[in-house]
């Protein structure tokens, strides 16, 4: 799922193709894909864009006329840019945005559909997107604690719940509690001064330095290849490789869909963390330290 540093980029780069430009048309081209009809896709047609937000993982374009499309990606949704129109397939491409200088696709992969496109009229429409979270970039170190602190969660939980931070998912997560060597499931209401002021200094470091190196990608370019595995990444989506820092093989905890990748001699003192899959299968056997697998 794009996160803070994609959606980001996203924005800029929407910004200085179809800033200021009108919407010809939007295609509906999977019915599902929209949400709310309130302003209708029809309503849009001529209307101006005036302006860009990120709320959370969704994209907002602003039109003239206090309207607003708003676009959550959800884990396989991608946008495209084309610099011509032309004929429309469907399959992977579920709408498209129609302006002077090309055409923004929406695409995700699979068949599950969990991308979506809503309409709102107005701020208090557009109000319901926001889940509460503070912004992460904007936070001081005293917001940030209050926010790490409020409910006792596991840091992982913590970083991705989007009611306390906006923006941060599963990829990045990763990359800053292995940037904080902090446990992914150490208890936030357990963690102190000198851990938290950690975890808020990664949190900065991580997204500012995935978002200026992102943008140095793409350049005056579009960001086509939008993926929650980076190339650099320190242990994201890299289990089983070495840890850049100390060489041992990351670890996985593995959770229905989703995988939490961490280096043991970095953030646990060593300590293996229970795969609820693999650690149940192999009982006693299952190994308890990071000594027991190099």
């Amino acid at each position: 799922m794009p996160e803070l540093p994609d959606i980001a980029i996203y924005l800029e780069r929407l910004d200085a193709l179809i800033g200021r430009q009108p919407l010809e048309q939007l295609h509906v081209l999977n019915p599902f894909i929209l949400r709310s009809v309130d302003p209708t896709p029809a309503e849009l047609s001529g209307r101006v864009v005036t302006g860009f937000r990120r709320i959370g993982k969704r994209i907002v374009i602003e039109v003239d006329g206090d309207m607003f499309i708003v676009i959550h990606l959800m884990i396989a949704g991608r946008l495209k840019w084309r610099d011509g129109g032309g004929k429309l397939a469907r399959g992977h491409n579920l709408a498209a945005f129609d302006f002077p200088a090309g055409r923004l696709l929406l695409t995700e992969a699979g068949s599950s559909r969990r991308a979506s496109i809503h309409l709102a009229r107005g701020v208090d429409a557009l109000a319901q997107f926001d889940r509460g979270g503070i912004e992460p970039l904007d936070a001081t170190l005293e917001e940030f604690a209050q926010r790490v602190r409020i409910e006792n969660h596991t840091l992982k939980r913590s970083l991705t719940d989007p009611r306390l931070f906006s923006g941060i998912g599963n990829a990045y997560s990763d990359e800053i509690l292995h940037r904080a060597r902090l446990s992914p499931i150490a208890h936030s209401t357990k963690l102190t001064d000198d851990e938290i002021k950690r975890l808020f200094q990664a949190t900065r470091t991580t997204l500012i330095e995935w978002t200026d190196r992102t943008r140095a990608e793409v350049g005056d370019g579009f960001p086509e290849k939008v993926t929650a595995f980076r190339e650099g990444m320190a242990v994201h989506g890299r289990f089983g490789e070495p840890c850049p820092d100390c060489g041992s093989p990351v670890q996985r905890i593995r959770y229905a869909s989703n995988e939490t990748n961490y280096c043991a001699r970095c953030q646990t003192g060593g300590r293996l963390l229970a795969d609820r899959a693999l650690s149940r299968l192999l009982g006693k056997d299952w190994p308890r330290s990071i000594d027991e697998v190099e």
